[in-house]
């Protein structure tokens, strides 16, 4: 069984695998990351959504091989309950989470692109969140708060 490592949420991982493993099934089975949630298997739905270096990616059918040597960010990873992420403290001001099982996947893909684009635009926002899907209903208070954790992290 080959070695592979990689950083997840800042910590050193090295685990005894099958490479084509998924990487969720190790993240919510052996490594305890319950954040990325199993929806759909098939990427199409994200809320499995994992950060790879500054890109969200569907961890449900991302092989674990692929991820070698890179920084993994889940949910866990993004902040705490004593120091929430802006985009964590936005959607809770905007009361933008319901059942709250797309919501980790749904906080990924923001955080990833305020990464890659500090300013978006609304519809910088949208198409970033295109590929999670939330039946709640809560898309608009979803992009607003991305806007306002985007504002209060340009502040700082």
């Amino acid at each position: 069984m080959p070695r592979i490592r990689f950083r997840l949420n800042g910590e050193e991982i090295t685990v005894d695998a099958e490479s084509d493993s998924s990487l969720l099934g190790w993240l919510r089975g052996s490594l305890n990351m319950t954040g990325p949630h199993f929806g759909c298997g098939v990427n199409q739905c994200g809320a499995c959504h994992v950060m790879v270096g500054d890109q969200a990616v569907a961890a449900c059918d991302t092989p674990l091989w692929s991820v070698a040597d890179k920084d993994i960010t889940t949910i866990e990873g993004l902040g705490s309950v004593e120091r929430p992420h802006p985009l964590q403290r936005a959607f809770i001001a905007e009361q933008a989470l319901q059942c709250g099982y797309c919501v980790a996947g749904i906080l990924i893909s923001a955080a990833a692109l305020l990464r890659r684009n500090p300013a978006p635009t609304s519809d910088d926002v949208k198409l970033a969140l295109d590929r999670n899907l939330c039946r709640c209903g809560s898309h608009n208070r979803m992009v607003r708060a991305v806007l306002r954790a985007a504002a209060e992290m340009a502040v700082r």
